[in-house]
């Protein structure tokens, strides 16, 4: 059986917890909002809903694996 072309994929994984801005920012869901809600106050749990915009060095490694979303 005769083999084709290697394809690249997108890393659904990566794909779920990413998105890309219009300017090609990448944004990610604030990390400690999940459980242990109760000792956070009202307004740390507000700005942690907020998605955030990931640092500019892990830019291009996200952008790696996001090739078709």
């Amino acid at each position: 059986m005769a083999k084709g072309k290697s394809r690249s994929k997108t890393r659904k994984a990566v794909a779920k917890r990413f998105k890309l801005t219009a300017n090609g920012k990448v944004k990610a869901a604030s990390a400690g909002r999940r459980h242990l809600a109760g000792s956070k106050n009202r307004k740390r749990k507000r700005q942690l809903a907020k998605s955030k915009v990931v640092d500019v060095r892990d830019h291009g490694r996200i952008k790696e694996n996001l090739l078709f979303a």
